[in-house]
């Protein structure tokens, strides 16, 4: 009765809430898996076509229950420093040079009349020829890339 009470203290007040439905198909998806392991180690696909589940659902259950695991969790360690999860975890698209190059460019972009801004956009945040942005303001191939240089330029002296 303890040990019951206990588990229903730990299940009521995690932080992370699991549905009783998502738990007991995970629950089946690991028995399933401990009895087809007795003749060789079941995929995926195999649990999810003994449940009569797609395996997308099976995935997703196994997922939900497992335990998170912190950022600082010691992954290897060599008589050194220990490698943590932390250090395996990247985000290369928010490095201190983006946010300063994105700014710059911000910056050097509110500089230009608005049709170079145009042009620029069109040319190069929405992948635009230079003739497509011709037909679209009106003007000539040269006149949009003697522009575009320009902007370009103005830009460079800025940043």
């Amino acid at each position: 009765m303890i040990i019951g009470e206990i588990r229903r203290y730990l299940r009521d007040n995690n932080a992370i809430r699991v549905s009783r439905s998502l738990r007991d198909t995970a629950y089946r998806a690991l028995a399933i898996k401990e009895r087809l392991s007795v003749e060789k180690e079941p995929t995926v696909e195999d649990i999810a076509k003994e449940m009569g589940l797609p395996k997308e659902e099976v995935v997703f259950a196994l997922d939900a229950i497992l335990d998170p695991v912190s950022l600082f969790e010691p992954v290897y360690h060599d008589d050194g420093d220990a490698l943590y999860v932390m250090d395996q975890v990247s985000d290369t698209r928010s490095t201190d040079e983006n946010w300063i190059e994105t700014i710059a460019l911000k910056e050097a972009m509110r500089r230009l009349s608005d049709r170079e801004k145009l042009i620029l956009s069109l040319r190069f945040f929405q992948g635009r020829t230079q003739m497509e942005v011709a037909e679209e303001i009106g003007i000539s191939q040269a006149q949009v890339s003697r522009l575009e240089k320009s902007a370009l330029e103005s830009m460079r002296r800025h940043i």
